[in-house]
Order: C-alpha cells, then sequence, then structure tokens
C-alpha cells in the first residue's frame, strides 16, 4: 500500500497523504513518495493546478522523530544531511509553475504546518490547526519554518509563535494571513479554487505566480519590469483583442 495518493483530471492533480493510522507523519516512505509525487506533477506538461490534502483527521502530523532523531550517536553533519532530504520531499512544492493549495481539514504539525506553507494557498477546515510546536519538544524550527511564518506574520508575531511552540486555529490562521478561508469541507472549497484556476491561461498563471515570487523579495523595481515583460507579452492574446473590441464598441 503506497503512502502518497496521485490522481489527475484534466490537469488538476490531487496529492493526498495517505496514512491516517500514523496521522500521515513523514517518515522514510512518506517522504520519498511526497517528492516522487511532486515530480511527476512537475513533469506533466499539461498540468494545470494541484490540490494537497491529508487522510483522516490529521493534515500531516510532521515528521517521524524516532527515525529522524532517534539516533543521537551520528554527528550534526550526518543530521542536518538527513534533515535536508525531508525538507526536500516537501520544499519542492514551490518549485511548481502551477497554483498549489493545500487543504488542510485536521492538524498541520511541525513539518506538516511547513508542508501545508509550501503551498500557494491554503484552505482551513473548522478543525485544522497550524502548530509551530518545535520548542515544546526542545528542537530549533526547521523546514523553512521561520521563513514561512516571518513572510506570513511579520517578525514580531514569527518570533512569539515560535518561542511559545504555539498553534494557531482555523480562525486565527485566516485572521493572521496563514489561510486564506474557512471552509466546512475544506477540499470542496480548495477543488473550487483549482477548477477556476485552472481555466486560466496557463502561460498567464505561471507569470502571475512568478511576479508574486518577485513582490515577495521586496523589490519593487525587479517586480515592474518583470509586469512590463509579462504585460506586453500577453497584450497581443486573443482575449486580449476581444476586450480591445468591446470596448471600442461602447
Amino acid at each position: 500500500m503506497t503512502k502518497v495518493d496521485l490522481v489527475e483530471d484534466g490537469g488538476r492533480w490531487t496529492l493526498t497523504l495517505n496514512d491516517a493510522d500514523r496521522r500521515n507523519c513523514l517518515d522514510e516512505t512518506m517522504c520519498r513518495e511526497l517528492g516522487e509525487a511532486v515530480a511527476t506533477v512537475a513533469d506533466d506538461r499539461g498540468a494545470r493546478t494541484l490540490l494537497v490534502t491529508g487522510a483522516g483527521s490529521a493534515f500531516c502530523a510532521g515528521a517521524d522523530l524516532p527515525a529522524l532523531f532517534g539516533d543521537t550517536g551520528r554527528p550534526v553533519s550526518e543530521i542536518r544531511e538527513h534533515l535536508h532530504q525531508v525538507y526536500a520531499s516537501f520544499l519542492s512544492l514551490r518549485s511548481l509553475g502551477i497554483p498549489t493549495v493545500a487543504a488542510v481539514q485536521g492538524p498541520a504539525v511541525g513539518a506538516g504546518f511547513n508542508l501545508a506553507m509550501a503551498c500557494d494557498v491554503r484552505v482551513a477546515g473548522p478543525r485544522a490547526a497550524f502548530a509551530a510546536t518545535f520548542t515544546r519538544i526542545g528542537l530549533h524550527p526547521g523546514g523553512g519554518c521561520t521563513w514561512f511564518l516571518v513572510d506570513a506574520l511579520g517578525p514580531q508575531k514569527a518570533l512569539a509563535l515560535l518561542l511559545d511552540g504555539g498553534t494557531l486555529d482555523a480562525e486565527a490562521a485566516v485572521r493572521e494571513g496563514v489561510a486564506l478561508t474557512v471552509a466546512e469541507d475544506p477540499v470542496a472549497e480548495a477543488r473550487a479554487l483549482t477548477e477556476r484556476w485552472a481555466a486560466v491561461d496557463p502561460a498567464l498563471v505561471r507569470d502571475i505566480k512568478r511576479a508574486v515570487g518577485i513582490a515577495r523579495t521586496g523589490d519593487f523595481g525587479a517586480t515592474l519590469e518583470f509586469e512590463s515583460w509579462a504585460q506586453a507579452s500577453t497584450a497581443t492574446g486573443e482575449e486580449i483583442r476581444r476586450a480591445v473590441e468591446r470596448f471600442r464598441k461602447r
């Protein structure tokens, strides 16, 4: 039995962590299959969107702690190398040129929180929880957690949440910008988003996603330069031509 299910429907991919008995924790098998699934989507030129969710009551309970940290006799360099392998399994989502939406129906803990944050958009269910609980087990945050939280919350709130080993419930996650919305059925809501976005011209979607990525660096000039190129590139398309004709006929 595989631990990651991957299904495609008209360019809309759905990736489901499928180890509900272990709350979809990221053990070695899950990480390998997760990385392979993301690579499959990346290789599909017809891919339009990716929805990521978890089976059962949890989105992802984080890393398999005994597998990752159980051997305390290893040198720090060896542990670090192993950590990078775990990080790569979910951070590979960030390199996709298509919109990625996490449907977080339950707890997303530690590395599971990072997995959700590696997606572009998060839809929270009423029982969702976004937990940065590293300090509660004496562990420094990893997997990009510091960057994700500073990006979403700002440095002050990120520091407080990380030091407290805190958790955001669904409503707080929306209020703080970690999640887009709360939905009774987060998978259905996420699927509705992916259906809408899959209908947009894929080249346009790709460039808008890239523009947002450039804007996050805070470089206005670089953002404006890319926008001018991307907007000019779309200015000769059929859709804008039809819009121009409608404007002329007013």
